[in-house]
């Protein structure tokens, strides 16, 4: 008789090389897993063979299965058949819903155990140049969703705008109007802003404006979730990475 267990795993912001080494070794040990769509589908073959695999493909409010069917998924299929790993996209703890499922689980006395996984939050920035945190620019950052589960704007974004700090705004494609107001209302116009569509995958597309202009960009490049917005004097250092890269390579050719 298997112990009937769950654990929840971070499979990154999309890029396969970006899940961590620990979430292989426990996929490889799983009796069933449960896998979202914004999950790289890549990462199926690091399963171990003799799972079963179930795709619950949430993503932007198209739901296969609704959050409590997945809830009682989880809580059958570890009472059945034991070690349940539920692989969720980016990290789990972070608007991942992780923690919600665990409790769920533990109410009915599975083992639960979490590994994190590296947010889209902060890799997608990164892989295009873009620092949360760099002195003289930003010295803290926000990570807010830009939808509650009100299907409202989330205040803190309006608090956020206030501040000096970057804004990392997740599933906000849809309320960008309004966020690009409260930035306004605020004086900044000209702040600097990214928008990266499917960050750190081969379908990954970056519109770079500002306050003002972001909402024309997007629509010239068709820009949609799943997206991350980025506001903040930080994005500045893309393209001075690529001016000195240019200067460098002007230099050396010179």
């Amino acid at each position: 008789m298997k112990t009937p267990k769950l654990t929840v795993i971070g499979a990154g912001p999309g890029d396969v090389d970006l899940i961590t080494v620990k979430a292989i070794k426990v996929l490889k040990t799983a009796d069933v897993v449960l896998y979202d769509a914004l999950v790289n589908s890549a990462l199926l073959d690091f399963i171990n063979p003799d799972a079963t695999q179930i795709f619950v493909g949430k993503r932007s409010g198209c739901y296969k299965y609704q959050q409590e069917q997945i809830n009682e998924l989880i809580v059958a299929q570890a009472k059945t058949n034991g070690h349940v790993v539920r692989l969720k996209g980016g990290d789990p703890f972070i608007f991942g819903r992780g923690a919600e499922e665990m409790e769920y689980a533990a109410s009915f006395g599975l083992e639960v155990a979490v590994v994190p996984g590296i947010s889209s939050s902060i890799a997608v920035a990164a892989y295009q140049n873009i620092p949360l945190t760099k002195r003289g620019s930003a010295e803290s950052f926000w990570v807010i969703t830009g939808t509650t589960k009100e299907h409202k704007i989330s205040n803190d974004i309006e608090l956020a705008a206030k501040s000096n700090a970057t804004v990392v705004v997740l599933m906000g494609m849809s309320k960008l109007p309004q966020i690009v107001q409260l930035f306004q209302r605020e004086g900044k116009n000209d702040l600097p802003i990214a928008i990266i569509q499917e960050g750190t995958t081969v379908n990954e597309k970056i519109g770079i404006g500002t306050v003002g202009t972001i909402e024309n960009i997007v629509f010239e490049m068709g820009l949609s979730n799943p997206a991350i917005i980025v506001l903040g004097e930080v994005v500045k250092h893309r393209q001075t990475i690529l001016e000195i890269q240019h200067q460098y390579t002007n230099e050396l050719n010179g």
